[in-house]
């Protein structure tokens, strides 16, 4: 589905690429929705799980750069090619699957609370503000990110990425000096 698309994989194509039968596909998923989802799920959790140890420590400036050096290199070993796994996967079902629409909005989630939880650590410190929304910042530092991934995936080219979160590390170290 992630090399293909969703409206292109059938599940002919899964039972083939796994080598199982297709009783088996069906004793795992009801439906090609069920598949989808488990997808979803699953590029949730390799994003999250691949980004982990950098996570962990967005309740710093340091660490906010790390991250953002960490997801900059990951795109070049890339060739900046994909994009985002849960962003390519939102952007096929969005109008068609309102569940898998939720699954993907469920995934940004999580990764949007990671990034606020830090913030959050950031201002119970004193690091940031208490009048700053961590929310607020969390979901804008993560639509940086998509964008820039995006606009990376397109032009085959780091700069936006770099550009979109610079822009937003920038703008977080900011408020921390005025804390």
């Amino acid at each position: 589905m992630f090399e293909h698309g969703v409206a292109e994989t059938t599940l002919e194509d899964i039972r083939a690429a796994a080598g199982v039968s297709g009783s088996q596909v069906y004793h795992y998923f009801v439906d090609k929705q069920a598949l989808v989802r488990a997808v979803i799920d699953h590029q949730t959790d390799s994003v999250l799980d691949s980004q982990a140890d950098h996570l962990d420590a967005l309740d710093t400036v340091s660490g906010l750069r790390a991250w953002r050096d960490f997801i900059v290199e990951h795109q070049r070993r890339l060739q900046c090619r994909g994009g985002c796994p849960i962003g390519a996967l939102g952007a096929e079902v969005a109008e068609t699957d309102d569940v898998a629409r939720l699954a993907v909005a469920g995934g940004f989630r999580r990764w949007e609370d990671q990034i606020r939880d830090g913030l959050r650590t950031m201002q119970t410190r004193g690091d940031l503000p208490q009048s700053v929304d961590a929310d607020d910042l969390a979901l804008a530092l993560l639509a940086a990110l998509q964008g820039g991934l995006l606009l990376t995936q397109i032009r085959r080219d780091t700069k936006p990425l770099e550009v979109a979160l610079d822009a937003m590390l920038e703008r977080i170290e900011t408020l921390k000096a005025a804390a």
